[in-house]
């Protein structure tokens, strides 16, 4: 499962995405190699979208879900917001459920 995380500038991210690592590592269900993750700023979005199974989007840039939509509509990618609270804390471990139960959700309706 590759997990894209967009935020402004992809920098912040990638802390909460090291988070999320840290989240499959140490879990006895979630096994390393079923995921990949990316952290890129949001503007582009478009060249990655191809390679993304679901997309967390951070506080910051939840203003341009409007502008995304299109972009992750076409390709059926659930996606998350992330709130400011979990974002601020690096709450990788609640984001990855998150991502996997958007995921799921998506799965159920094909």
């Amino acid at each position: 499962m590759r997990i894209v995380l967009c935020c402004a500038g992809g920098l912040s991210t990638t802390m909460l995405m090291n988070s999320m690592k840290d989240t499959v590592h140490n879990s006895a269900k979630l096994n390393d190699a079923d995921f990949d993750f990316i952290a890129i700023p949001i503007d582009i979005l478009q060249s990655e979208a191809d390679n993304c199974d679901v997309l967390v989007l951070g506080p910051q840039v939840a203003h341009k879900l409007d502008a995304v939509k299109p972009i992750i509509e076409a390709r059926k990618i659930p996606y998350v917001i992330v709130d400011q609270e979990t974002y601020g804390k690096m709450d990788g471990a609640t984001v990855m459920k998150q991502a996997l139960i958007a995921r799921r959700k998506a799965d159920l309706k094909k």
